[in-house]
């Protein structure tokens, strides 16, 4: 497919210009020398012969263009109806054959200039600038996004703590019994979090944040591939618009460092790169087949299955779409069989990862495990006993709502792809490329509609889905940008052709700001209501890791200060020339933190130090709560082998089950509990027998207290978003996030410290 044009661009059509109007070149130049004559001379111009449409010079060029092109159709493996790239000007910016100061032999010093303005490309930064752009944005989501999903701290970070540390909660999905879990995809991050300790020290909290810098890092250099490849193959506006959509979405801000997607979520960028912007299908191309099956397989069997969904256009595309390819009846038989033989020897080649997958995982099992048709199975086979609808079920539009809230306006243009790619069909055509196809050929407005679908695939199969978690939508964040850059682009077009239309006058049109201007305000209106979302979810519901921290830097070493196990401050030093504090000793004082009703709001063992045990304190909650690993200094767990990291997770535990149902073995009595953590709500309290208010129980003392939003009552526009000043902030209801200290068992240690 010929490139996505700007209507009022250069020349109708001459490939080597790489851009297509409704009037040539000399049309615009005279046009505008036409109104400026009108202007000027009003009497004289009525006298004047109108000038010809079209020079020699420019009528030669596109016989030749004619010609050219007339040769690539007679040859299939030349044609090309893959959106490439234009080297575009401002709207309506006329070109010239060797530079942008060139002159024409037509031109006359007395026609009105294009400004130099006008004549610039569109900005869209390299490859090495958007990675620096994103990178900033990316790692300083790595440093202060919060964890929104407790399937992220029980699924992801507490199994990757225990490779690390040896000890963490353990979840039925993880059990050898059930195995719905790669250890496989766990195991990548290991890497990171290793080389962190070796590199910033033993302390847990530089591990955890470097393993999500090392994720964040991952997802710049495929975003920013991505990104380029729209700018280069496709079109540099609508690689421009994309660039700022994955930029500032508070979307890609929590799903770029959200770990138990997160390298999913890079993998299916580098497919979507392959497949929507690296060209179409075409016998003579077998490496594009191969890459993005490859690609796609790999983020499918080592993270999560369901993704596969997202490659039924590709698949499709592949199997049955001409492409590059021009198939006369005569051929068609032989070429499909061709089709359909590449497909499975790609398929085939691709499932070759499914080998160390399992591999791996039969290792950490115990047994032979193929993890991911185990998750299949649970939930799509699981029966009516089992499934994702035992731990929840939402309503149709929820993932609507959610959307909205980390896309904003992104996401009606995003729906909008397919209905405006076909308003264009009809007032537009020109866009997508002058070369109309033949019976025997692909059209480029079919390519592009393949390329729009998947979002729309993905987004159907979810929404049709009893249980809904945010994370789900990840993979499809960037095809929402995608699509929606697309959206924006074609509907520049309409205005460009509209306002052409009733001007009657492309010069005009090549000096107008209104298409830049519409185009720029949707960016901009995009990335505020980004940008105050993203402050929102740090303002409002950043309390747990922030209470967390403070039980690290404060309440710990205040322990260890009036116990005297504290090291005297060195004279003579600045506060940042200090050395850490060295934590270690706090393992004497046998300390159990403990959650209760916040039990999917804790941050996990990573940010807790060494030597404090993490307890679950019986709550409202009657489902499966995770249990702790097996440690070599318990249960050792059958047929270890020394190859393996940690033999204990093919211990197969009996208080784990797949039905959601409660195990009261793995709480522990509120009055074992030196420190918890809890939320209290002081205007609107809630309290019950397994939930009192334990905030303002005589016997806890508060020890650090961070506001937490109250949903409950705020009002909607206000909660969701951020503004500056006390007095939007005073619109809302906040409760207190609290750190809680047992006054009587933490008294006791200190004593019992002191005196040993």
């Amino acid at each position: 497919m010929l490139p996505l044009q700007d209507r009022t661009e250069s020349h109708i059509g001459c490939p080597h210009f790489q851009a297509e109007t409704s009037l040539s070149r000399t049309e615009i130049y005279k046009t505008g020398e036409q109104e400026s004559a009108k202007r000027s001379h009003p009497l004289l111009h009525n006298k004047v012969i109108k000038l010809k449409a079209t020079s020699t010079w420019s009528r030669a060029a596109c016989f030749r263009s004619l010609s050219a092109t007339e040769n690539l159709v007679s040859n299939a493996s030349k044609i090309d109806f893959d959106i490439k790239n234009v080297s575009e000007h401002s709207s309506a910016t006329p070109r010239t054959p060797k530079s942008s100061n060139a002159t024409p032999k037509t031109f006359s010093p007395s026609v009105p200039t294009v400004s130099s303005r006008a004549q610039r490309r569109p900005w869209s930064p390299s490859f090495s600038l958007a990675v620096r752009i994103l990178l900033l944005m990316r790692v300083t989501g790595a440093m202060y996004s919060n964890i929104d999903d407790c399937d992220e701290v029980y699924n992801f970070w507490e199994p990757l703590h225990f490779l690390d540390r040896g000890y963490g909660f353990q979840t039925w999905e993880v059990a050898p019994q059930f195995a719905i879990r790669s250890w496989a995809y766990i195991l990548l991050h290991l890497f990171p979090a290793r080389l962190a300790a070796l590199l910033l020290g033993t302390d847990k909290r530089p591990t955890f944040f470097a393993t999500r810098i090392f994720l964040a890092v991952i997802c710049v250099l495929t975003e920013a591939r991505f990104y380029r490849t729209v700018a280069e193959k496709m079109n540099e506006r609508v690689g421009r618009y994309l660039f700022f959509m994955l930029l500032f979405s508070a979307g890609m801000w929590n799903a770029s460092v959200g770990s138990l997607l997160a390298l999913i979520l890079c993998d299916v960028r580098d497919f979507i790169r392959i497949f929507v912007c690296t060209g179409s299908p075409s016998n003579a191309n077998n490496r594009r087949t191969l890459m993005a099956t490859l690609a796609f397989a790999t983020g499918a069997i080592v993270g999560w299955p369901f993704a596969l969904a997202l490659a039924i256009p590709f698949v499709f595309e592949e199997l049955f779409v001409f492409g590059k390819d021009v198939v006369p009846p005569t051929i068609k038989t032989s070429w499909l069989a061709y089709r359909w033989k590449r497909m499975i020897a790609a398929g085939f080649a691709a499932t070759l990862i499914i080998v160390p997958a399992v591999g791996i995982d039969s290792l950490a099992y115990g047994k032979l495990t193929f993890a991911q048709w185990n998750i299949i199975r649970y939930n799509i086979f699981g029966g009516s006993q089992r499934g994702p609808d035992l731990y929840g079920t939402a309503p149709w539009d929820f993932y609507l709502l959610n959307l909205v809230l980390n896309f904003n306006v992104l996401v009606p243009l995003a729906l909008l792809a397919v209905p405006a790619l076909g308003v264009t069909y009809i007032v537009d055509r020109k866009r997508l490329g002058i070369i109309k196809p033949g019976p025997n050929q692909s059209s480029p407005f079919t390519i592009l509609t393949i390329r729009l679908l998947p979002f729309y695939i993905w987004f159907g199969i979810l929404t049709s889905q009893a249980h809904k978690e945010e994370r789900f939508m990840f993979p499809a964040y960037p095809l929402l940008c995608f699509n929606a850059a697309v959206t924006l682009y074609l509907v520049r077009g309409w205005q460009e052709v509209l306002f052409i239309s009733l001007t009657n006058s492309p010069y005009r049109a090549s000096q107008s700001s209104l298409f830049r201007n519409f185009t720029f305000s949707v960016l901009v209106a995009s990335s505020i209501l980004s940008l105050s979302r993203i402050f929102a979810l740090w303002e409002y519901y950043h309390a747990p890791m922030s209470v967390i921290y403070a039980f690290e830097v404060e309440e710990i070493p205040r322990l260890l200060n009036v116990t005297g196990l504290l090291p005297m401050r060195p004279p003579n030093l600045r506060d940042d020339e200090l050395p850490r504090i060295d934590l270690a000793p706090i393992k004497d004082f046998n300390l159990q933190l403990c959650v209760s009703k916040e039990w999917y709001r804790f941050p996990g063992h990573y940010l807790v130090p060494d030597g404090v045990n993490v307890g679950f304190v019986k709550s409202a909650f009657d489902g499966m709560l995770p249990r702790h690993f097996e440690t070599k200094t318990s249960k050792t767990a059958p047929h270890s082998a020394s190859w393996w990291l940690r033999p204990e997770t093919r211990y197969n535990p009996t208080d784990l089950n797949d039905l959601n149902k409660e195990d009261p073995s793995h709480y522990v009595s509120i009055q074992d509990c030196d420190y918890l953590v809890d939320l209290d709500f002081p205007k609107h309290p809630i309290s019950s027998s397994l939930e009192p208010r334990y905030a303002v129980d005589p016997a806890w003392e508060r020890v650090s207290c961070t506001p937490f939003l109250d949903a409950r009552y705020s009002p909607l526009l206000s909660r969701t978003l951020w503004m500056p000043g006390q007095t939007w902030h005073e619109l809302n209801e906040f409760g207190d996030y609290c750190l809680l200290k047992n006054k009587r068992r933490i008294a006791s240690k200190e004593i019992e410290m002191k005196r040993s």
